[in-house]
């Protein structure tokens, strides 16, 4: 059907399909228009808060010369101007997650409505489809980033003590009217995460899933398991990757694959990595691995740092799944049982470190 053209027609759970998505030349219809163009106001400023993301060098030079003479107060204003528009910045990036998060659950509410399934959705609503795959985009190249950046919680982190320190001394602060505690708190918990927009994204399909009672869980991870299976079947067949005009569209589906699959695991109640999973994660890993290194990295990372969503007896296939992924760097492994957090084992690897958590429902 235009743009979008059957590709497979094999079953996982007897009804799931596979299809060649056109993400590059999917227009909305008419039925469409309404949420294409309230999702179409959010992400034409996407690609600015990336440049901006991208040109942020912090104040670690002002930072460290405040620091290292607390007396002088020349140095204090410097560093304390230096950072202050950065925070600025900072607050812009926030508020634009919120935006997308409001994006998304826009998104999801209209490619799982009754009374189509998941599938029809995608084959009718290809530009809705679309916009769903490039937030997804957007949010890991952010996340990609924020994590190579440690600057931003540097002088988040600066901003906040001096700002406590002048109200100690009631001194007034530029700067406080803008970034009030009460949001400053927000932000500090979301430039906490390792991957802010990910985990912004994850609670959003949660809450949605969580206030649609109404709505099968299965509707919304039917949607993210076939844009899976759609990207993955794109990126190993070769006729179908040939009809990619642009050359960065290979990039694009490879962070649309990792993205529903992270929002998969996150909503789904066994997770991504089960045997049940409807999602062919071997088949996933294997399409990363394919890529150059440099390249899929930070996808991998994001994989990573995924919260496994399987039982106990499941830990040695997960483990197996991540092992088989070329590189990364101690990987804190727990089993949660009862709420209580067991580790079991340590990895070495060659990255940061990424927790990588079990649960364990004892029944």
């Amino acid at each position: 059907m235009g743009n979008l053209i059957k590709v497979l027609t094999r079953d996982i759970d007897h009804n799931a399909a596979h299809f060649f998505l056109d993400f590059e030349n999917a227009q909305p219809t008419e039925s469409e228009k309404e949420i294409y163009n309230q999702v179409n106001v959010v992400l034409k400023d996407a690609e600015g808060i990336l440049e901006d993301l991208q040109s942020y060098r912090g104040a670690g030079h002002e930072i460290r010369e405040a620091i290292q003479h607390p007396a002088d107060e020349k140095l204090q204003e410097k560093a304390w101007g230096a950072v202050v528009p950065l925070v600025g910045k900072l607050k812009k990036f926030y508020e634009f997650s919120q935006r997308l998060e409001a994006a998304l659950r826009g998104l999801l509410g209209a490619l799982t409505s009754t009374p189509y399934s998941p599938t029809q959705h995608l084959e009718r609503e290809q530009a809705l489809a679309k916009q769903f795959a490039e937030i997804l985009h957007f949010t890991l190249r952010f996340d990609e980033l924020k994590m190579t950046n440690p600057a931003i919680q540097n002088d988040f982190s600066y901003y906040r003590r001096t700002l406590s320190r002048m109200r100690i001394n009631n001194v007034p602060a530029e700067g406080e009217n803008e970034v009030n505690n009460e949001l400053a708190n927000r932000m500090s918990l979301f430039y906490a995460e390792a991957t802010p927009m990910l985990k912004t994204l994850s609670d959003a399909t949660t809450k949605f899933v969580s206030e649609n009672k109404n709505l099968p869980i299965e509707n919304t991870t039917d949607c993210l398991s076939t844009m899976a299976s759609v990207c993955r079947v794109m990126l190993e067949t070769p006729e179908y990757r040939s009809r990619f005009t642009n050359e960065e569209t290979v990039s694009f589906c490879l962070r649309v694959m990792v993205g529903v699959i992270i929002l998969y695991d996150h909503v789904h109640p066994v997770g991504a990595f089960a045997k049940t999973s409807k999602i062919d994660m071997k088949g996933c890993i294997k399409v990363l691995k394919d890529q150059p290194p440099n390249s899929v990295e930070g996808l991998l990372n994001a994989l990573r740092c995924v919260y496994v969503h399987v039982r106990l007896y499941r830990k040695n296939t997960c483990k197996k799944m991540l092992q088989n992924v070329n590189n990364t760097k101690d990987v804190n492994i727990y089993v949660h049982v009862r709420k209580v957090q067991i580790p079991f084992c340590l990895l070495v690897t060659l990255c940061v470190n990424f927790q990588l958590q079990y649960f364990y429902n004892k029944e």
